[in-house]
């Protein structure tokens, strides 16, 4: 069965960049590989206005390894979160990643099989528009959290605003790297793979436009 997130309308706010609108319900990230709960958890959520939609991730952390500076760098060898957003069909979906230095990595993803083996990937494509911001918040206690704030124009997508009740396909991840408890992967849809594999379509579940 897939799961169904909702992006419920709401406008954005530039004096709360990182304040979840009221009605915006986060879901958790689970780990990839076995749908467990990760060592680190991750939340995602996700609102939309006319011409933007927005999605913020909150993770916990407590250590950052990320040194690419340019765009489309391979960021997902360091710690990194991924978003998949397949607007009309599992075949042709967008990959944006975004490193806790705000580094952008942005493509168009051709996956005639849904599987990482005949995908290709169009790293060329640059989304116009894109907005990311990153914070770390360090608590007085010392536990550490790290946002993520991605703002897409649907006209980057090729598409204009969705009507109430649209419904696209999505996946959204996370990657930390740690030198003493390992590599996590984590994920809203777990795809099951192991070794862990983000480009399973068909484990995408639904992001579901409400007015």
């Amino acid at each position: 069965m897939t799961e169904t997130l909702v992006v419920p309308r709401a406008p954005f706010d530039m004096e709360e960049p990182w304040s979840t609108p009221r009605g915006c319900a986060p879901v958790r990230l689970r780990r990839a590989t076995d749908a467990a709960a990760p060592r680190l958890a991750t939340s995602l959520a996700a609102w939309h206005d006319d011409e933007l939609v927005t999605f913020l991730f909150s993770g916990a952390d407590d250590h950052i390894h990320a040194t690419y500076h340019h765009r489309d760098d391979p960021l997902y060898e360091q710690d990194v979160v991924e978003l998949f957003l397949a607007p009309e069909r599992l075949t042709r979906y967008f990959e944006f990643e975004i490193s806790p230095l705000g580094v952008i990595f942005d493509a168009i993803i051709d996956s005639p099989d849904g599987i990482r083996a005949t995908m290709h990937a169009e790293k060329s494509w640059t989304c116009e528009g894109l907005v990311v911001a990153v914070r770390k918040v360090i608590e007085s206690s010392g536990v550490m959290t790290f946002d993520t704030l991605i703002r897409i124009p649907f006209e980057s997508l090729g598409r204009g605003t969705p009507a109430d009740g649209e419904v696209w396909r999505a996946n959204f991840f996370r990657i930390d790297r740690h030198t003493e408890h390992g590599d996590e992967y984590s994920a809203w849809q777990p795809t099951l793979k192991a070794p862990p594999d983000f480009h399973v379509a068909a484990a995408f579940g639904a992001v579901r436009f409400t007015r």
